[in-house]
């Protein structure tokens, strides 16, 4: 009875070791992960193409700061959308090759809820990020969360144009 409750923890835990190291061997270059996600073409190609600008190898691509720094979510969501997964991988790949920098994740809503709710909810949208990082590689000791909840919006008026800029993580270096 004792093998096999052994047998069961060793089983779960060399899935759980196959899950960690296919999660995080599946974004070894941005390309690669922007290549599934159809979503932004000009980033995916951007990403992907080693003739086009300054940067000529994926060597420069690391050494050079992600100009894209901003995730947008839809209404009352914490869940990263398919076009933002480039965005990030970019960001990944950067502090992974540069692991003496930190980011502040600022988690921002639009002014729609309560104050404690979009306190809350700026959180769990930096959190998601914060959780994405971390699963492609990147430290947690390098990543601090903050919420502002609708403090700090990014654009003035009461436009769904408006509140969709507002509902955002920024990734401060």
């Amino acid at each position: 009875m004792q093998f096999t409750n052994y047998a069961k923890t060793l089983t779960a835990a060399l899935s759980l070791a196959v899950i960690a190291g296919c999660s995080s061997g599946g974004g070894t270059q941005d390309g690669e992960m922007g290549g599934m996600s159809s979503g932004n073409t000009g980033a995916n190609a951007q990403g992907m193409s080693s003739s086009q600008g300054a940067q000529g190898s994926s060597m420069g691509q690391n050494d050079q700061m992600p100009s894209e720094t901003t995730v947008y979510f839809d209404f009352d969501s914490s869940n990263i959308r398919s076009e933002y997964e480039s965005v990030l991988n970019r960001n990944a790949s950067y502090l992974q090759s540069h692991p003496d920098t930190n980011v502040v994740l600022e988690g921002h809503t639009d002014p729609r809820g309560t104050r404690e709710y979009n306190m809350a909810l700026g959180e769990r949208r930096a959190n998601s990020v914060k959780q994405y990082l971390t699963i492609q590689g990147v430290s947690a000791s390098q990543i601090e969360v903050v919420s502002y909840g609708e403090e700090r919006p990014a654009m003035q008026g009461n436009s769904e144009q408006a509140y969709a800029k507002d509902r955002r993580v920024v990734i401060d270096y």
